[in-house]
């Protein structure tokens, strides 16, 4: 049994069970006996599923909302007015996606055959999600891999199991064949199970570097396909002809939403030299300005971290930091586990505070001197998930854009996301992509068909002519 803990209070919120090895092999034989009949239905029997689960999600809107806040500690109008919206957008966008599934008509390959390439799914999925944005990541991993035909088994995250559970009983409420959706809950221990399970075909992760490797190393006895959404370090590169006031609000939101608590927040900023003590004082202003405080209040712009240990690793960081603090840089002495927005100035390159993921509000400002100091700086972190450009200079922007080694590049803005928009990284931030028409090929495969039309030649040997 797991004791949920609410992080903006410190007290119990509820228990739910764990499962066991024994609970995910069965999980996993009614996702495979789903499948067999789940992979032929239409595309449109597919969008009709996920078109009912989307209303079904919207109209169960406060309970879900309860969950993700008892559980998170994030604001309820941040979750109900942002975040749960467009959660149901990406369903309702996986829904189309599922009749837009085609597999290319490749014609005449070679002579006297017609070749065409079909797409089909993969089999049963076995997907872990974070405790970040619990919800959230369960639509992005649910929603594509049933639009391609494939059954899931879903381990949430063990500090955050109810509303992936909700979600579950929403879809079968939606009329999904039995075993088509099922959650496992647990710790690292039924997540092995669960990708190291030879029913399992392919597994999809969002989580740290180091569970990706974990991950990884689990399917390679089974081959199996691995998708993998993991940590980052975004930068934000700021030249000398950004409005510094658009960049203060920009990055700081990027930096502080969900308390920091995202793989694409903006950690890092790098600023030109002679605009760097103006920025400076400009972000200073803008983060204080981010109020901390009691998840249901309409006044409050961030929650808690997610837990005691988490606030206690994020301040390690910050103690252990080299360069200034400029803000911030001690828990709140508060209830509950919540940390201020942070502003350090002038670390080292080559600092853990530099090169780590913190995940929590905390911003490191360092200042360049000329474009090509500003991207390999950028480039330098084990990460490739996010970064922004900011600068008037479109032509810069493109070209700045094109250097950097990562997965998605906002310009004069970060953290804006579509349901339309391919999200994923390279290097240590993995691969594989989330939302987008993307999202539902990684959970299909190309399977090429060849037929002979020409009339059959007369042979007299099997030996070529």
């Amino acid at each position: 049994m797991t004791i949920l803990i609410n992080p903006a209070t410190g007290e119990p919120v509820d228990e739910v069970p764990d499962s066991t090895p024994t609970d995910v092999a069965a999980a996993v034989r009614a996702g495979r006996d789903a499948f067999t009949h789940w992979r032929d239905t239409t595309p449109a029997d597919r969008a009709r599923l996920l078109l009912r689960l989307a209303d079904l999600v919207e109209a169960d809107a406060e309970e879900l909302t309860r969950l993700e806040v008892e559980e998170t500690g994030k604001p309820a109008a941040v979750f109900r007015d942002g975040e749960l919206p467009f959660a149901i957008d990406n369903l309702r966008f996986f829904a189309g996606a599922a009749r837009s599934l085609d597999g290319t008509g490749a014609g005449v390959l070679s002579s006297g055959y017609t070749s065409a390439l079909i797409r089909r799914p993969i089999g049963v999925i076995g997907s872990i999600a974070p405790w970040n944005f619990p919800f959230i990541m369960a639509v992005w991993k649910i929603g594509p891999a049933i639009a391609a035909g494939n059954a899931v088994v879903i381990k949430p995250a063990p500090a955050t199991p109810r509303s992936t559970l909700r979600l579950a009983a929403l879809m079968a409420e939606a009329g999904a064949p039995e075993g088509l959706l099922q959650v496992v809950t647990g710790g690292a221990g039924i997540g092995q199970a669960l990708v190291t399970d030879p029913g399992v075909d392919m597994v999809g992760v969002t989580g740290s570097t180091a569970t990706g490797r974990a991950v990884m190393r689990g399917a390679v006895d089974g081959l199996k396909r691995v998708h993998l959404e993991l940590g980052g370090k975004a930068p934000a590169l700021v030249f000398d002809d950004a409005s510094l006031a658009d960049m203060a609000f920009g990055v700081t939101m990027g930096a502080t939403y969900n308390t920091g608590q995202d793989c694409t927040a903006a950690t890092r900023v790098y600023i030109a030299r002679s605009r760097y003590d103006e920025a400076l004082e400009a972000l200073h202003a803008a983060m204080e300005q981010v109020r901390p405080g009691d998840p249901w209040s309409d006044e409050t712009d961030i929650g808690p971290l997610i837990s005691a240990a988490h606030r206690d690793r994020v301040n390690g960081f910050v103690t252990r930091a080299s360069g200034r603090v400029l803000l911030g840089g001690k828990p709140i002495d508060a209830p509950g586990f919540y940390y201020p927005p942070t502003l350090i100035a002038d670390a080292d390159q080559s600092s853990e505070i530099v090169q780590g993921e913190i995940f929590g509000p905390v911003l490191v400002a360092l200042p360049f001197d000329s474009e090509e100091e500003a991207v390999r700086l950028a480039n330098d972190t084990p990460y490739g998930l996010a970064s922004s450009i900011w600068s008037a200079d479109v032509a810069r922007a493109l070209r700045v854009a094109h250097q950097l080694d990562v997965g998605v590049t906002w310009v004069n803005d970060h953290l804006p996301i579509a349901s339309e928009a391919p999200h994923g990284g390279v290097k240590g931030s993995g691969f594989g992509k989330d939302m987008s028409q993307e999202a539902v090929q990684e959970y299909s495969v190309v399977r090429h068909l060849m037929i002979k039309h020409a009339a059959p030649e007369a042979r007299d040997s099997f030996r070529p002519a």
